[in-house]
């Protein structure tokens, strides 16, 4: 087991973004994916953030490229947005698995889970996350709203948690992997811990 501080602190992180869409790459449409997650990573993280933004089409050489090239720059968290559908172009899964030392199965196992509670085709989405060097990479859907839900997760009216974000297990993946301490803002998303032994 690594050592892992109690609470060091919510020092700076730097963190890559990555929207993935033909259209949106070459101006036809505006991208919204960058700047839903950059809106949800301002508001639920502590920490100061240096954002690694990229808009790029869905080209599975370039995405992987820029997956290497975001980790080597130091990004200790990616989330890339969009190309995870069964379309001939959704390629981001495949070129995602194809950077990674390890696969985070339950990644995309508990973001199908949460947009099942809102559409059905979510069994159609192929999100993956993987850990690549002292980095996590995480596949997200492609809509904002489905962005958020899907790392926030549900909130019954009373704000209690119904079904957990994916987010509340990324601090401590990071921890475990030797990154930055990730300190989350709890009316956002509450990280999860496991007490000392």
């Amino acid at each position: 087991m690594s050592d892992i501080l109690e609470n060091p602190g919510a020092g700076p992180v730097r963190i890559g973004i990555v929207s993935i869409s033909d259209r949106a790459s070459t101006g036809v449409y505006e991208d919204k994916g960058l700047p839903a997650l950059q809106d949800w990573l301002t508001r639920a993280l502590r920490n100061p953030i240096s954002f690694e933004a990229r808009l790029i089409p869905d080209e599975k050489d370039r995405i992987s490229a820029t997956l290497i090239e975001l980790v080597d720059a130091g990004c200790s968290l990616v989330l890339t947005t969009g190309g995870t559908g069964p379309a001939p172009r959704d390629v981001t899964p495949e070129a995602t698995l194809a950077v990674a030392d390890k696969e985070m199965p339950g990644f995309g196992e508990q973001m199908r889970q949460i947009s099942l509670k809102f559409v059905p085709t979510a069994i159609l989405s192929r999100q993956v996350a993987v850990i690549r060097g002292k980095s996590l990479i995480i596949n997200l859907p492609g809509q904002p709203k489905s962005i958020a839900e899907t790392l926030e997760g549900l909130k019954g009216a009373d704000g209690t948690q119904i079904v957990h974000g994916i987010f509340a297990a990324v601090p401590y993946c990071i921890d475990l992997i030797g990154g930055p301490y990730l300190e989350t803002n709890d009316d956002v998303c509450k990280a999860f811990r496991p007490k000392n032994k």
